[in-house]
């Protein structure tokens, strides 16, 4: 009896303090939610400088002092050579990195990322894209391949580089670049279209249950989770499908000319090394390699495009904590009330 005393007296204390903080966070919301909508934050940073610092700490744990010195007067020269050649300064390589998923939300940061590059960029700077997605929606990865399309049509030269996988909707941003870079077993390919849907119309019928749908135009629903599908709609769906694929290998074709279509538009895929071969990707490597390689001749910075968290999301978060932390001081008072 005085383990359920003690119980329901720390599940009352729970209640009221859990329904006190609500009460507080829903007026805090309240005045949050009148804020305006989430600003986004531009960061640049140096690549190059990056690079620079891990050959540095490389060469003191691995050389003499002796050596250490000289290299480093060798550095001083150099950049001191490359402060006074200002008409053969170093061109710039900006990297982006785009990491899709099946909605191609990413594509918010991307478009204010180029957007920024295209501000600042020169004839002869050079973009690296870091893909890697196995595609999704066909409006969002289109928007994002029209976005890499904004860097080809200011003439800036455009790079690719996969590590894991553009398969699909991100193969259909890859081949937008000048030259797609890939890494031995990263999944290329997949220029197909797919699409699934249950449907629970057995379901509903076994427990007496009707689905009405109404609409107006002869194929604006052609199949349905919930009604009986039928052959003409499955048909319907199959065709619009299909026009999407001619219109997905059009632009694939459009930008890789020596693309055998009708041998890799097939929906499938292929590892680096045999996508090579197709003629899927221009050159076998990885992006780190592509970047020390590139740090030789031009000065690299990364490109990055975050939403700032707004009130809101701060209060909602800091009011969780909040709570479990209380809850659980009130269980570990409950066990030892004194």
């Amino acid at each position: 009896m005085e383990f359920l005393y003690e119980y329901g007296l720390f599940a009352a204390k729970a209640v009221t303090l859990v329904v006190a903080l609500l009460l507080a966070v829903g007026g805090i919301v309240g005045l949050a939610s009148k804020q305006k909508q989430r600003k986004g934050e531009l960061e640049i940073h140096s690549i190059s400088d990056r690079i620079d610092e891990l050959q540095e700490q490389a060469n003191h744990l691995l050389l003499g002092k002796d050596e250490v010195k000289k290299l480093q007067k060798e550095d001083k020269k150099r950049k001191k050579a490359e402060k006074k050649a200002d008409s053969k300064a170093r061109s710039n390589l900006f990297v982006v990195d785009f990491k899709g998923s099946m909605d191609a939300h990413e594509v918010d940061s991307l478009r204010e990322e180029v957007t920024a590059i295209l501000c600042v960029a020169k004839p002869e700077d050079e973009v690296l894209i870091r893909l890697e997605s196995g595609g999704g929606v066909v409006h969002g990865y289109g928007l994002a391949a029209s976005q890499l399309q904004r860097l080809r049509d200011a003439h800036i030269q455009l790079t690719v580089s996969v590590d894991k996988v553009a398969a699909s909707g991100g193969y259909m941003m890859a081949c937008v670049a000048d030259k797609v870079i890939a890494s031995k077993f990263a999944i290329i390919g997949s220029i197909g279209v797919i699409a699934q849907l249950p449907n629970f119309n057995k379901l509903l019928k076994k427990h007496d249950i009707d689905w009405e749908q109404h609409t107006a135009g002869q194929y604006k629903r052609t199949l349905t989770l919930f009604g009986e599908n039928n052959e003409a709609g499955r048909k319907k769906f199959r065709e619009e499908l299909e026009q999407v694929h001619v219109l997905f290998k059009g632009f694939v074709g459009e930008h890789r000319k020596d693309l055998d279509l009708d041998k890799v538009a097939t929906g499938e895929y292929w590892y680096g090394i045999q996508a090579k071969e197709m003629k899927l990707v221009d050159e076998l490597g990885t992006s780190d390699d592509y970047l020390l390689a590139a740090n030789q001749k031009q000065k690299i910075y990364q490109v990055k495009y975050s939403l700032k968290k707004n009130l809101m999301d701060k209060l909602g978060k800091s009011a969780s904590i909040a709570i479990e932390s209380t809850i659980g001081r009130l269980w570990q008072k409950s066990q030892h009330p004194y």
